[in-house]
């Protein structure tokens, strides 16, 4: 059986990347390529247990090394119990946020050494990585502007302040640059549609989907 491939969406708060999963996922569904639509933190019954310690609270809830020792403690759940065992299978994992969001966000958003960080990472994770992470990247005001916009109450991510934030913007166009290969960065200011769109056409490079997607 050919291993599924693994994707990654990332980007801050409010770049749409949530819509842009489930949109990519009914797509390739449409083609006949099986899905895993998931999420981080989170995704397994553990990890999703940890989320809720991660997502709500104060926005000091945590001290960033304890928080990040949580969300490798999650994405070490996920990867073994969820992620793993779909791509054996075949089936093709779409991820809201993996492991570049920990580098993000407690990196270069809270201080974090990345040594530390990288060391965690290779605990939690060893070698596995998506084969494409799509950056989605959004101005801090409009990424504001939109969570602010969504039912429901904002979590401890989305209030942290505007400085954080452009730590954070800054840190996964770093990553990006760091790793061309993988990374691909997206400008999610238009709709959600010709970003959808965007989104395929560089599945379809990445893949050689080409000749499915025009069929």
């Amino acid at each position: 059986m050919t291993r599924g491939n693994f994707i990654s969406f990332e980007g801050g708060d409010g770049a749409g990347k949530s819509t842009q999963l489930r949109l990519l996922c009914e797509r390739l569904e449409t083609i006949g390529i099986e899905t895993l639509a998931t999420r981080e933190p989170g995704g397994s019954l553990g990890a999703e247990d940890i989320r809720k310690l991660l997502v709500s609270g104060s926005i000091d809830r945590w001290e960033p090394l304890s928080e990040a020792l949580l969300h490798n403690a999650a994405r070490h759940d996920h990867l073994h119990r969820a992620i793993l065992p779909a791509l054996e299978n075949g089936i093709w994992v779409i991820s809201d946020r993996f492991a570049d969001s920990t580098l993000a966000y407690q990196g270069y958003g809270q201080g974090v050494d990345r040594a530390k960080l990288a060391l965690l990472h290779d605990l939690a994770v060893g070698d596995a990585a998506p084969h494409l992470t799509l950056i989605l990247d959004i101005p801090v005001a409009e990424g504001f502007d939109r969570t602010v916009s969504r039912p429901g109450k904002t979590s401890r991510y989305e209030r942290m302040n505007s400085t954080m934030h452009e730590r954070l913007r800054q840190g996964f166009l770093a990553i990006a640059a760091a790793e061309p290969e993988r990374c691909r960065v997206l400008d999610a200011l238009g709709s959600a549609e010709s970003i959808h769109e965007a989104v395929w056409q560089l599945v379809c490079e990445r893949f050689n989907l080409e000749t499915q997607a025009d069929g």
